[in-house]
């Protein structure tokens, strides 16, 4: 379960699958039956596989990055439009909803249903979330 939430396509993606896959590209490279363990557990497991990668962002903006993301997730089935504003009131309505049009983001998705790509676009289009 921990596997394939990690290794999450956008629509089923979640902060862990987000702050991973920021990270490093990652692939379930097999999954183990519970038969090679002993004793038996009742699941199976995975092994997962990644390449790290550098995104290059300075420390300031992926602070940013991960406040945008963590509010974004704090109400994971709403719509972004819906769920940012109420997270980040400071930043208006208006700035959340023309963000989202300039990074190419229907207002009415979920947070789950975004890419890390999206992520970024997102959170370059806001600029600093402190202002």
């Amino acid at each position: 379960e921990v596997a394939e939430r990690v290794a999450a396509a956008p629509g089923a993606m979640s902060y862990l699958s987000v702050f991973v896959q920021y990270h490093a590209s990652v692939d379930r490279a097999r999954v183990v039956p519970a038969s090679a363990f002993e004793p038996a557990p009742e699941v199976e497991s995975a092994v997962l596989a990644g390449q790290t990668r550098d995104r290059g962002l300075d420390p300031g903006a992926e602070e940013q990055l991960w406040r945008l993301v963590q509010a974004g997730f704090r109400e994971r089935r709403k719509m972004l439009h819906n769920v940012l504003p109420r997270q980040l009131p400071h930043l208006g309505r208006e700035r959340i909803t023309a963000a989202l049009e300039a990074a190419g983001i229907a207002t009415d998705r979920r947070p789950q249903t975004l890419s890390v790509g999206d992520w970024l676009a997102l959170a370059a289009a806001l600029g600093s979330l402190d202002r």
